[in-house]
């Protein structure tokens, strides 16, 4: 019910390859092949990214041409269509320029000849896949690699859409990270080596900015946030929360109006904050002195990152910069995205509670998300209002963003199952992931990966997808099986 600030969108380049010399030997083919190219354009468009069409190339001096206007059009994925058989010389300008992921589609448009009636040009309109070993050798020779092959029929094919659907997805990500604004304000939790990450290597392998702000700047929103604005937030937190009677944890305790209240002024400012710095996400952590007004803003952010998450900004305590990038990826991915840690173990189960004390996506939230009162935040300063859900039931993917030796970043990757039980009525999200072969050897393989102890969590089974946005990076990955 709570609409997104971002709607996810990509620029899309595509051009067609062919032999020049087939038309003047088969009347009619150029046509009847440009009808199938402008069939698959549409079924890009059908993905809401915008498509950039560059047409035929068919030698050459068209391929340079067309690599100068691909370029000057910036676009985030190529889509190469093989719509028949083309030198690999019409491909290698535009390969050779390319700064972006380049796919070929070999998209049939009969799912086979009729042999009856097969002739030289049915098999010249169908001869999609003849030329892409020679596109990869050539890639591969101009020290480059095609992304990814999809293979296929260009009608009533499943599989082949769901492939172009992926790769205009992780066009989406890739567009939201370039130029992204990933705020970093304050400080690091003390002692946790983990959380540290220098930002212009941020900006470096995932081209965005991170902007330096100050606790004072939201501070300075917090002022101007009125009465008016309070209540309707309030309103909305009515609305989308649960606020039930404590259970067994005597930390927690209803949600108080006086806790319901500071969330909703904390939220409004956040909601200023965002919009005042052109933010694409935050990671911030800070403790300030007690009864300041720095501290009472700083720790009572959680309903309000949580309402931003689900509109598409993600939002993450702890400075974990990484991470709210990873939460970015999922986010635009339309999986979810929130911020979650492991929590512990059920061996008599075999399952592990996966969650945080802190921001969460509720667009992924198992029925209606709670809201209680914390008399107290465990290892941290501060009260006040908590989200407590679970991750809707089903399969789920975890994103890692670590570090290595050498400074590097790298993804690690792992599926599991969320199931449905009970969790802690600790005012915190926890689900029960359920790992394969068993959740313990899970857990094992992950953690000698490296990782930090939090990663973006999210719904459905993309470990696939998630490492293509890695290799599409150039950034090392990992999928923990």
């Amino acid at each position: 019910m709570i609409a997104r600030k971002v709607n996810p969108t990509a620029r899309v380049a595509i051009f067609a390859v062919a032999h020049a010399t087939y038309w003047d030997q088969f009347e009619g083919l150029y046509d009847n092949i440009m009808g199938y190219h402008k069939d698959f354009v549409e079924m890009v468009k059908t993905t809401g990214v915008e498509v950039l069409d560059f047409g035929m190339v068919d030698s050459s001096q068209k391929g340079y041409a067309v690599a100068d206007k691909i370029t000057a059009g910036n676009p985030d994925l190529i889509f190469c269509n093989m719509v028949t058989y083309a030198t690999s010389s019409v491909f290698a300008p535009i390969m050779h320029a390319a700064n972006v992921p380049v796919v070929l589609v070999a998209l049939q448009p009969r799912s086979a000849m009729d042999y009856t009636k097969a002739c030289t040009f049915m098999q010249l309109e169908n001869d999609n896949i003849c030329s892409v070993p020679e596109f990869t050798g050539v890639a591969i020779r101009l020290g480059k690699k095609v992304n990814d092959v999809i293979i296929g029929t260009l009608y009533n094919d499943p599989q082949a859409e769901k492939e172009v659907n992926e790769w205009c997805s992780i066009a989406k990500v890739l567009h939201s990270l370039k130029g992204a604004r990933m705020g970093l304000m304050g400080h690091a939790l003390e002692a946790m080596y983990d959380m540290h990450a220098d930002p212009t290597a941020i900006s470096a392998a995932f081209g965005l900015h991170v902007p330096l702000l100050e606790i004072d700047d939201v501070v300075a929103v917090y002022n101007t946030v009125t009465e008016e604005e309070i209540q309707a937030k309030i309103a909305l937190i009515d609305r989308e929360f649960d606020m039930p009677d404590p259970k067994s944890d005597p930390t927690t305790s209803k949600l108080t109006d006086e806790d319901k209240y500071q969330a909703a002024k904390s939220a409004v400012a956040l909601d200023k904050f965002v919009e005042k710095y052109n933010l694409t996400g935050l990671a911030y952590y800070y403790e300030g002195q007690p009864g300041s007004v720095q501290q009472t803003v700083a720790t009572t952010f959680i309903v309000g990152n949580s309402f931003l998450n689900a509109q598409g900004i993600p939002m993450c305590g702890e400075f974990d910069i990484k991470t709210c990038v990873a939460m970015l990826i999922m986010d635009r991915l339309g999986i979810g995205g929130s911020f979650a840690e492991f929590h512990p173990f059920d061996f008599d189960e075999d399952f592990i509670l996966v969650g945080h004390d802190g921001p969460h996506h509720l667009a992924i939230a198992e029925g209606k998300p709670v809201l209680r009162s914390l008399k107290k935040y465990h290892g941290k300063p501060g009260h006040g209002a908590s989200v407590e859900f679970k991750i809707k039931e089903g399969p789920i993917t975890m994103l890692g963003i670590t570090q290595t030796y050498d400074g590097k970043f790298k993804f690690v990757i792992g599926e599991g199952i969320s199931k449905a039980g009970p969790i802690p009525p600790t005012g915190n999200t926890n689900t029960r992931g359920f790992f394969e072969p068993n959740t313990k050897d899970f857990i094992k393989r992950w953690v000698m990966e490296g990782p930090t102890h939090h990663y973006a969590l999210g719904i459905g089974h993309h470990a696939e997808t998630i490492a293509k946005i890695g290799e599409a990076l150039g950034i090392e990955t990992v999928i923990v099986r």
